[in-house]
């Protein structure tokens, strides 16, 4: 099947746009893919604070930039990744001149400065953002990720304050909790609690962020099912917005294959098939499916979580031709 004789987002325009993550380096080597088969765009890792504003006013717009000027040459969407994680932070942001930790309202100041400063610059190319990231813990009682500076000096308010920031700073985008194991029951729930506590206080919220880093053996289909109807109860948007596909299980620590086989990518195909089935199914409250890269050549998967390994999570291979998976989801 020729890349050209089809383009994936036109085959799904009527359900919703499909995304890819990007980097400048993929603006350039994955340029035709993105071109023909991806409408939305996510900015892998240039919109995050460390990128955006490594050191205190000094502010680096180079490469973000330079995705939105592509988004708008080539008519696409942008959604903004991300503004407030416990990862890839400079330094500085949680630290004062003698390297102590600052007080509660300093870092709100800078957390309200760094928002509002990003936000109004893509006021007109942005539509949405994944505001808050990941601050959900993953396994026990607790629900607040333990390990968070954002949560150890603002407090668990901090999530409230930064969508109060994002709303103030563009009214018109739409904003979105985002993070991962999202269809896992126990997670799941706490996402749920998360959110829905939100809403009671009648924070500004549109959507929640389903990450989607699934693999061939798992989650299974109905607790995805469950997930997208727990969180369809919230009455809000659900964006799909890193989804990938490993070939291996989790637990998988195996590194002796160069390449898929032909077993794996016939599973990996049936997965594609039946997530994208039950994204069709629930179009109405699902409006965004991004996947977390174009094709295998470049993915987070290599390497992780195991060192010298390639995985081969993606709908288009190593030289970019589409895999099994693309024509099991264009054919409904």
């Amino acid at each position: 099947m020729s890349n050209q004789s089809f383009s994936l987002y036109e085959k799904y325009k009527e359900y919703f746009p499909i995304g890819t993550c990007v980097s400048p380096r993929t603006l350039v080597t994955h340029a035709d893919l993105l071109i023909n088969h991806y409408n939305s765009l996510t900015s892998e890792n240039h919109m995050k604070f460390e990128a955006l504003q490594p050191k205190q006013g000094q502010y680096d717009f180079k490469a973000a930039d330079q995705l939105v000027e592509f988004a708008k040459k080539h008519n696409k969407l942008v959604r903004g990744h991300t503004l407030v994680w416990h990862g890839q932070n400079p330094h500085w942001v949680f630290r004062d001149e003698n390297d102590e930790f600052v007080d509660r309202d300093t870092l709100l100041k800078r957390m309200e400065e760094h928002i509002n400063t990003v936000m109004k610059r893509y006021k007109d190319s942005v539509y949405c953002w994944d505001v808050v990231n990941e601050a959900v813990e993953d396994t026990g009682e607790e629900v607040l990720r333990q390990k968070s500076h954002w949560r150890e000096i603002i407090g668990d308010d901090f999530i409230e304050e930064a969508f109060k920031f994002a709303h103030a700073a563009n009214p018109d985008a739409l904003l979105f909790y985002n993070d991962y194991n999202e269809s896992q029951p126990v997670k799941r729930d706490k996402i749920y609690k998360l959110v829905k506590g939100l809403k009671e206080k009648d924070i500004p919220i549109h959507g929640v962020g389903l990450q989607a880093h699934w693999n061939n053996f798992g989650p299974s289909i109905d607790e995805i099912r469950e997930a997208i109807e727990k969180y369809a109860e919230l009455g809000l948007q659900l964006h799909v917005t890193e989804l990938d596909i490993s070939v291996f299980e989790f637990s998988d620590r195996r590194t002796d294959l160069t390449e898929p086989t032909e077993e794996m990518l016939e599973k990996q195909a049936e997965r594609y098939a039946e997530v994208f089935a039950l994204f069709r199914e629930y179009s109405d409250i699902v409006t965004n499916v991004t996947l977390w890269g174009a094709a295998d050549d470049i993915t987070w998967l290599h390497n992780f979580p195991v060192r010298g390994r390639k995985n081969w999570p993606l709908l288009f291979d190593m030289d970019h031709r589409a895999k099994p998976a693309v024509k099991r989801i264009i054919q409904f």
